[in-house]
């Protein structure tokens, strides 16, 4: 397939290319500028020079492509009008996608946050949809399932539409700005490593190599207005990835107590995050795709060492 991808420069963007590529596809990507140009070039993929601005540039590539897959947004906009502001950007894109993709069948597969169902009480699970968003879910990741919504509507106008919901966590070798990037900077700041209450919330990973294989089975098989679970570790107790880094940093590690001071004080703008549990089942993309996770597991992967490179 000639497969046209945006983001194909971020974390994840050389594995997600990389997959493509050994498993046939002839891959294009978006760059807006040299430095992008040059890395997709190095990844192997073709270039098509433009941003998420030009929706006509981004039609223009859909319809001469066999298929897209979609991971970048619009990062700039997080200063100045938050994650509202990234999802009221992203939603036009996809409508583009669907102008240019509609009644061909052609799969459109677009990356998703793992929490988009909301708290459950439980796993969430591919078949639970996106959270309805309101005024209350105004500045959470939820404002951003107005995308996610999109991207699944659009399979009743004939595009082989999918989300693929990825791990909280996305672990590699390569990570530099992570989730695990940034609790360790605050461990090394703080001078411990701190969890929230008991820590016995629950927090899902997956290392990105093994989100790379969902995002391409997606688009080579998937069905249309599916959810899939980009998950290995399904629910690791976030004391233990907190114990983790600790060991590895030679650092106590602590309770931070849940209240609106102290969660705050320590952990900042990921406050509203790390006191949250996001258990999910990975169950039906292993069956219906036929995906096993092959890579280590998060802990193993903070076992490694290389998120601890000397000194």
């Amino acid at each position: 397939m000639r497969v046209f991808v945006t983001g194909g420069t971020g974390h994840s963007g050389s594995y997600i290319i990389g997959e493509l590529i050994a498993a046939g596809h002839e891959v294009t990507g978006l760059a807006r500028s040299d430095t992008a140009a040059a890395a997709l070039s190095a990844f192997g993929a073709k270039v098509r020079r433009g941003d998420l601005e030009d929706l006509d540039g981004l039609k223009e590539a859909a319809a001469d492509s066999d298929g897209v897959i979609h991971l970048a947004h619009r990062q700039d906009l997080l200063f100045s009008g938050g994650i509202d502001a990234v999802a009221a950007a992203e939603h036009p894109i996809m409508l583009a996608y669907g102008e240019a993709l509609a009644g061909t069948g052609k799969p459109l597969v677009a990356a998703g946050s793992i929490g988009s169902s909301g708290s459950l009480g439980r796993p969430a699970t591919e078949e639970d949809p996106a959270l309805p968003t309101g005024d209350e879910h105004k500045g959470t990741l939820h404002a951003r399932n107005i995308v996610e919504t999109a991207v699944i509507d659009l399979a009743e106008r004939g595009v082989r539409s999918s989300v693929v919901r990825i791990a909280n966590i996305a672990h590699s070798t390569t990570d530099r700005a992570g989730f695990l990037m940034q609790l360790i900077a605050l461990a090394k700041e703080k001078g411990f490593v701190g969890y929230p209450g008991d820590g016995a919330n629950l927090w899902n990973a997956v290392h990105v190599r093994d989100a790379a294989a969902v995002l391409r089975l997606a688009l080579e098989k998937g069905p249309a207005a599916r959810y899939w679970h980009a998950v290995g570790d399904e629910g690791i107790p976030f004391r233990e990835i907190a114990e983790a880094i600790g060991s590895r940093l030679g650092l106590p590690v602590m309770s931070i107590p849940t209240d609106v001071l102290m969660v705050p004080g320590y952990f900042g703008f990921l406050a509203n995050l790390v006191t949250q549990s996001y258990p999910a089942s990975n169950l039906i993309t292993r069956r219906t795709l036929g995906w096993e996770p092959t890579q280590p597991g998060l802990l193993a992967d903070l076992d490694n060492g290389h998120y601890f490179p000397a000194g």
